[in-house]
């Protein structure tokens, strides 16, 4: 257990949305356990659930997109042309999916992309029943 880590978090949503996500995925996809997949996974997630449910993206949508990385690979998805629903989802998205697929890490880094979208999925929804239940996430 790491005592050096704020709990809760310290970082606010407009601090998460900040993020360079690109360069997380960069670091993170290919990096063995460690800090790099620790910032993916935990700092990256986050962020990247901030900027697209303020983009109004449903869960589904990328739970949807995470399974397709992870049946034809992320240089198959950088080929949709609209990988989320909503424009400015699908271009934010889009530049996350080119980052990994530049690495050619093969099928492991498509299926560490994959379990990363579906956490970012997770969040997404898990802050959409927050503030539907009035907590106002």
């Amino acid at each position: 257990m790491n005592d050096d880590a704020p709990y809760p978090p310290d970082r606010t949503d407009d601090e998460l949305a900040r993020l360079d996500i690109t360069v997380l995925l960069r670091d993170g996809l290919t990096a063995g356990p460690g800090p790099r997949r620790t910032a993916l996974f935990g700092d990256g997630a986050a962020a990247a659930a901030v900027v697209l449910d303020r983009l109004g993206t449903e869960p589904r949508s990328v739970a949807f997109l995470a399974d397709t990385v992870r049946a034809a690979g992320l240089a198959r998805a950088v080929e949709l042309p609209e990988p989320l629903p909503r424009r400015e989802a699908a271009d934010v998205v889009g530049e996350w999916l080119r980052a990994g697929a530049v690495l050619a890490g093969g099928v492991e880094t498509d299926d560490t992309a994959a379990t990363w979208l579906h956490a970012v999925a997770t969040i997404i929804e898990l802050k959409q029943l927050t503030r539907a239940r009035g907590r106002g996430v």
